[in-house]
């Protein structure tokens, strides 16, 4: 089950990061242009450190036995994604939400790492 949310995020990341124009933004206010925003930013885009955060839980926890191909799909998925903001219309490439998506998978090894460490003690 914990697979197959992981694939349908997935999918859904990847279809509201290529859409040129907020999809999200249009099913809460109506507006293309405006970007739902659940906290205030940090040095880091919050939306994206939540959003990454999920993912990067849901695809460790669905692919422990290959955690080494997973780690690299996540971090690579959090930069591509944010890559294509250059090339697409109505987008923009933002370090801040770069290094969101990056914070986000970071977060997501370090609790992984912290419950391993205290389900050996």
């Amino acid at each position: 089950m914990i697979k197959l949310l992981f694939h349908f995020l997935n999918i859904i990341f990847v279809l509201l990061y290529v859409y040129p124009g907020s999809l999200l933004g249009y099913f809460i206010y109506r507006d293309f242009n405006k970007q739902p925003q659940l906290t205030s930013d940090f040095v880091v885009s919050s939306n994206h450190v939540y959003a990454f955060l999920l993912l990067s839980i849901l695809g460790l926890l669905s692919y422990l036995k290959n955690q080494k191909k997973i780690i690299l799909y996540l971090f690579s998925i959090s930069i591509i994604l944010e890559l294509l903001h250059l090339v697409i219309p109505n987008r923009s490439f933002q370090f801040y939400d770069l290094f969101g998506n990056i914070i986000g998978v970071l977060i997501s090894l370090l609790l992984l790492v912290l419950v391993n460490f205290w389900r050996k003690k």
